[in-house]
């Protein structure tokens, strides 16, 4: 059920103190606040709320306070935390008296970034409607974008073989407890000795050692997965054994130089084991991400107009398709050029005499070269994202997690580009201010 529209009362209490009269109106958080449109968002996710039941969260708070743990860098414990004693975030959020405890609880947050789902492009297309009211972003900015993809990591350890096995075994052993199995024996113990002197003996590269550790993490996990099918077999809970069994028969099978699909995570299925050709990461375990950022600087710095997850791991040449047509609908502008790295080479883009690749020279002269040159500006773009957001490590749990997490990172990025640029607007405004007050005696000329 929808909840109760909050009303301001504009009056005093004598027992709470109102955060106007605790906070600076004129801080770049509360211009902020005013600059949203919090109606329009309310209007755009009010069909995700249910006819029935109690009235529900206030849309504003609960994206509130999404928002403020982008553009902050914060954990959903931590902005909920901060909350509490920022008087800041409370008005952010649509509070008119401070709050002495946190009104409801930290899970909210989990349900409604799955509520919302592909809703959260709404967040990035406000940051951008903000971005253009403020004077942050023009109209032909919009036009002339960088297209680029990058690695976004999974909360996973590195995946060796020592580890996976180690993994499956504990994890079958928890799914076991939870469900009431009784198993002949848990070889708890004996793997997570194997597991360490597998690793010791690797890394003083004495391997035959290394691999009689591996065979016997193998054959305890084979032990334990025949064990559990013969005590669920004919259960009613032999399907929630199912995926966890698949797993784990997975990792006992694959080795480490085989090719095709290979298993990086008992407990996070969906990663993919991606190589930029970087020195110091060859490897990344993740999901490939899609960024598209304006190619000339605006006033208020570069601004990301499209983020997306792309799993599977496509060649990025194949999605830039997609990629264009969706940012063209989240703009509301459509694109004249695009300008590509090398791994572009032979797209499917609508336009193809549009697109401008990395070290091209037919066709390219001009506004069109400098523009070129202006390709990699996206990669420090993509750094502060990963730096300052959360786009350097995903702690949401699946696909559905990894394209959420996309999105609120570029909505944190951009966010924090408009505070930026508010905070200089104040004081521009206020050296303004104090230059034209200023009182300027006149010399005594010398005689």
């Amino acid at each position: 059920m929808r909840p109760k529209k909050h009303e301001t009362t504009m009056s005093g209490d004598l027992f709470r103190a109102r955060l106007e009269q605790i906070i600076n109106m004129k801080h770049e958080l509360a211009q902020l606040a005013g600059r949203i449109d919090w109606e329009w968002l309310d209007g755009e996710i009010a069909p995700l709320y249910s006819d029935k039941g109690r009235p529900g969260i206030e849309s504003r708070f609960v994206i509130g306070l999404l928002l403020l743990k982008q553009i902050y860098g914060l954990s959903d414990e931590g902005v909920c935390e901060r909350w509490v004693h920022d008087p800041y975030f409370q008005h952010f959020t649509g509070y008119e008296f401070f709050q002495h405890e946190f009104p409801h609880e930290r899970s909210d947050l989990s349900h409604w970034r799955k509520r919302l789902g592909d809703k959260l492009d709404l967040l990035l297309a406000e940051s951008l409607r903000v971005a253009h009211d403020s004077g942050a972003l023009r109209t032909r900015d919009l036009a002339r974008v960088t297209v680029d993809t990058t690695v976004q990591p999974k909360n996973i350890t590195f995946p060796t073989d020592a580890k996976l096995l180690h993994a499956a075994i504990k994890g079958l052993n928890r799914l076991a407890r939870r469900h009431g199995v009784r198993l002949r024996q848990s070889y708890i113990r004996v793997a997570a000795r194997a597991a360490m002197m597998a690793g010791r003996y690797a890394h003083a590269k004495q391997f035959n050692r290394h691999r009689r550790q591996l065979r016997l993490l193998r054959i305890r996990l084979g032990r334990l997965i025949r064990d559990i099918r013969r005590k669920i077999a004919g259960h009613p809970i032999e399907a929630a054994f199912e995926a966890a069994l698949a797993r784990a028969a997975q990792i006992r099978s694959q080795q480490q130089r085989q090719r095709g699909w290979k298993l990086y995570s008992f407990h996070a299925p969906e990663v993919e084991c991606i190589g930029k050709g970087k020195a110091r990461t060859p490897w990344e375990f993740g999901v490939k991400v899609s960024v598209v950022t304006t190619n000339a600087r605006a006033p208020g710095g570069q601004f990301v107009l499209h983020a997306a997850a792309l799993p599977g791991n496509p060649y990025d040449g194949h999605t830039l398709r997609t990629v264009i047509e969706d940012t063209q609908r989240l703009t509301g502008r459509e694109i004249e050029r695009v300008y590509v790295d090398r791994g572009y080479r032979g797209h499917d883009a609508p336009n193809p005499r549009r697109v401008f690749i990395s070290g091209q020279k037919r066709g390219v002269v001009g506004a069109i070269k400098r523009e070129l040159r202006r390709r990699s500006a996206i990669e420090p773009v993509i750094g502060h994202m990963k730096a300052q957001g959360h786009l350097d490590r995903c702690y949401l749990k699946g696909h559905a997690g990894d394209a959420a997490n996309a999105i609120l990172s570029a909505v944190g990025y951009n966010f924090r580009r408009i505070l930026a640029w508010l905070r200089i607007l104040l004081r521009l405004i206020l050296e303004h201010m104090i230059a034209s007050f200023a009182i300027n005696p006149e010399l005594n000329r010398a005689s």
